[in-house]
């Protein structure tokens, strides 16, 4: 991940994850979220799941990773969910470029 790339991905998760550090790459990034999402899954996981769903993280990805058979810690996979979705954010946003709305003439505030 370029060093743009990952301002702008932490810039993405560092909200609504009240992350204060600055990871110097994704690794860094990937543990600090889920040492937040430890955290949250601890003590406001109803919190947590909102804030996935407002993420936009596919539920359908959610299931599988936190189940106990999972390979890896579930605070682990979530935390890759988010990370992968918010990259997928930042790609979406450069690929797609939306065409100026017209006729709103005298809309303006």
């Amino acid at each position: 991940m370029s060093d743009n790339t990952l301002q702008q991905t932490t810039a993405l998760i560092r909200g609504p994850f009240e992350l204060e550090a600055t990871p110097g790459s994704e690794q860094e990034l990937l543990a600090l979220l889920a040492d937040r999402i430890a955290e949250m899954l601890e003590q406001r996981p109803e919190y947590l799941m909102s804030m996935l769903y407002r993420l936009d993280v596919l539920e359908e990805k959610i299931h599988p990773v936190m189940r106990p058979n999972a390979p890896e810690p579930a605070n682990w996979g979530l935390a890759r969910l988010v990370l992968e979705r918010q990259k997928q954010r930042l790609d979406t946003k450069k690929t797609v470029k939306p065409e100026p709305l017209e006729g709103l003439e005298g809309w303006e505030w």
